[in-house]
């Protein structure tokens, strides 16, 4: 049902579950989300 409705990328050998695992980790072990700029800081109140 899940695969149907697109919810699963791929399905792994249980062999392979360590390697496919730390290859993710190492995917996101540097990856950092870009933010835009501030437009505007913030006034003293």
């Amino acid at each position: 049902i899940a695969a149907s409705r697109g919810f699963l990328d791929d399905v792994i050998d249980p062999a392979d579950t360590r390697v496919q695992i730390i290859k993710a980790l190492e995917m996101l072990q540097n990856k950092r989300e870009n933010l835009p700029a501030k437009k505007h800081g913030n006034i003293p109140l």
